[in-house]
């Protein structure tokens, strides 16, 4: 992945050049055609991925939860929590998302902890928000 791509995601603008050339090291970008189902609820998670371009829908059960867009990312509590899937994630319209395995996370966390606590962080807020 480009680090100028990195640059233009809200979650990491903040980081130093330094750091989202890290970071885009250890990320892909992935297009999603419309009606791909990113993940699954109940599934292992195994990547982070955040919204560049394109709509997607989270659904638990057959209940509409949220419609997310770019900027938005999703599968953090999964791979910082080793948790499964709480929903799935539909793709709505085509998508381009830049994606982080769980392995290549752990990697980065040793590398560039800050970006490890930037996704943590994230995780704690959505934590929050859904008490």
């Amino acid at each position: 992945m480009d680090e100028a791509r990195v640059k233009d995601l809200d979650l990491f603008s903040s980081l130093s050049r330094k750091e989202r050339k890290e970071l885009a090291r250890h990320a892909d970008e992935l297009d999603f055609p419309e009606g791909k189902e990113l993940v699954r609820e109940g599934e292992f998670a195994y990547e982070f991925f955040v919204i560049e371009s394109g709509r997607a829908e989270v659904v638990r059960g057959d209940e509409h939860v949220a419609d997310l867009g770019p900027g938005d990312f999703l599968g953090e509590m999964g791979i910082v929590a080793r948790a499964t899937r709480n929903a799935s994630v539909i793709a709505r319209s085509p998508m381009t998302v830049m994606v982080m395995t769980e392995q290549a996370f752990r990697t980065m966390e040793r590398s560039i902890p800050s970006v490890a606590s930037r996704i943590r962080e994230a995780v704690e807020e959505r934590s929050r928000a859904l008490a």
